[in-house]
């Protein structure tokens, strides 16, 4: 197994393909390689490919946003990862298996990972979307961009593609929708339920106190 020394290299290095701000900023890949390693705890896998996946999971996400969205950052950081995983000497054997699990950790693909890297991997990514971290995220991001907080006369969109939303829309348009029966391991559906119901309450709190109730 390779060293806590050698993983913080490796993260030290992918750091100029981050931006410092925006939802996918290299603070979500942490609590994704956080998240993975509790995960990892219930699942016999290999540890070197979880925590190289998930450093790596999200290394094409900033030339994706350059690119406007031509190219899928799923496929595109598999392919990177391999580059980056031989030249670090990160273990032949093992690196086919690291971008998989990258190349299939986008749910919206619709692809069922064949691993167990690979689907822990990819609960890890939905998790944290999920929960009260998403919730802080989604109201710095729609209140940076001037999007109104709630408006009960704007009803949340089926495709979440009309620009007139607000930001609690987005928990129907889009959070709601990761239901915790769709997560691959047993963890992650233990998880998925704590942070889905999370989520549930606070909108049910927050409407009320929108209309003045108790």
């Amino acid at each position: 197994m390779l060293s806590e020394e050698f993983f913080e290299k490796l993260k030290q290095s992918i750091l100029p393909h981050f931006e410092e701000t925006g939802g996918h900023e290299i603070e979500h890949t942490e609590r994704v390689y956080r998240l993975c390693l509790t995960i990892a705890k219930t699942e016999k896998i290999d540890l070197d490919i979880i925590r190289a996946a998930a450093l790596l999971h999200d290394i094409a996400r900033k030339k994706q946003e350059e690119m406007n969205n031509t190219i899928c950052h799923a496929d595109e950081g598999a392919k990177m990862a391999r580059e980056l995983l031989t030249e670090v000497e990160f273990p032949k054997e093992k690196i086919d298996e690291v971008s998989y699990a990258i190349k299939v950790h986008r749910y919206s693909t619709k692809i069922k990972p064949d691993t167990k890297e690979a689907q822990i991997l990819q609960d890890a990514d939905r998790l944290d979307s999920l929960g009260a971290t998403i919730i802080a995220r989604c109201f710095a991001f729609n209140g940076k961009r001037n999007i109104r907080t709630y408006d009960p006369l704007i009803p949340p969109n089926k495709d979440h593609k009309d620009k007139q939303t607000t930001a609690v829309n987005f928990f129907y348009e889009k959070i709601l929708k990761l239901k915790p029966e769709t997560f691959n391991t047993k963890k992650g559906i233990e998880i998925a339920k704590l942070r889905y119901d999370f989520v549930q309450e606070f909108l049910e709190r927050f409407i009320k106190e929108w209309k003045g109730e108790e």
